[in-house]
């Protein structure tokens, strides 16, 4: 099996998804290098990567995608966290890449999830980072408000209330630079998008979390000490679904750390890469054997 083969470069990289929607992508790094897919999270396009899309790309092809609905992809109407998995395999293909390690940030992590249990042919690793396996309902309440301010008053009306999620208290201060970049990232998303990926969220089934009992696949699983969006207990919980994985709390970040504390966590998933470079896609364990 080929597991890290890179096709022709198009001159502008668009997939194709199975209804038809333009998904755009880049490839950057080292062409002989395994391929690695990064996928943003709620809102954000490819540009949420910038911090590490060069310094993982020393030792590996680096695949960054649009979602849906957000930068240079096609807008659409509806949202469904599993057709943007489906999403991402098109790009894979689209790529000429059989299977790749796989990063997700946030919604990205779970769309990540989706493609390692539903598709784990196509996955050699995973790196999660501050994303969840299940729904709470403080976090259901907190999504519908942000929805309604969107759809109401616009992203720029919201965007106070997103960034004192996205960063620790401590952030102000401190990462200027980078919040500006978040802030960019919010401000650039257009509101109807935003909400319906939120709908796709909301939607999601927690049945996938027992699907994943059986992924075997390495994982890597990456939280900030200060995220309240997606708090450690969510990453705990995640390192118990999977049982072949490594849990890293990066102290002193919030949810957006691979901004804020991109070098950190450029250095993790490096050493995570190099440490399962053997890695191979494999069969899905029976979920009761977890």
């Amino acid at each position: 099996m080929v597991t890290g083969r890179v096709g022709t470069l198009d001159p502008v990289p668009y997939a194709a998804a199975d209804d038809g929607t333009r998904i755009w992508y880049d490839l950057s790094g080292k062409r002989s290098g395994d391929a690695v897919v990064m996928i943003q999270g709620l809102g954000a396009d490819s540009r949420g990567w910038a911090f590490q899309r060069r310094a993982i790309g020393r030792s590996h092809r680096v695949i960054t995608v649009d979602n849906r609905g957000v930068g240079r992809s096609d807008r659409v109407r509806t949202f469904d966290l599993e057709v943007m998995a489906a999403d991402v395999l098109a790009v894979l293909d689209h790529a000429g890449v059989d299977a790749a390690h796989v990063i997700g940030a946030s919604m990205g992590g779970v769309i990540a999830q989706i493609m390692a249990a539903r598709h784990p042919r196509r996955v050699r690793s995973m790196v999660l980072c501050c994303t969840a396996a299940r729904h709470h309902e403080w976090r259901r309440e907190l999504l519908e408000d942000w929805a309604e301010v969107a759809s109401q008053q616009g992203m720029r009306a919201l965007l106070g209330r997103a960034m004192r999620w996205l960063i620790g208290p401590r952030s102000h201060r401190r990462f200027a630079a980078p919040i500006g970049l978040l802030g960019h990232l919010i401000l650039s998303c257009p509101a109807e998008s935003f909400v319906g990926q939120i709908e796709a969220i909301l939607a999601m089934d927690d049945a996938v979390a027992d699907e994943a009992r059986g992924v075997t696949i390495p994982v890597l699983i990456v939280v900030g000490s200060q995220d309240i969006l997606t708090p450690a207990g969510d990453s705990e919980e995640l390192a118990e679904i999977y049982t072949n994985s490594d849990l890293v709390l990066i102290n002193g970040a919030a949810h957006g750390f691979m901004v804020q504390h991109a070098r950190e966590l450029n250095r993790l998933i490096a050493d995570h890469l190099e440490a399962h470079a053997d890695a191979r896609p494999r069969h899905l364990r029976p979920a009761s054997a977890a």
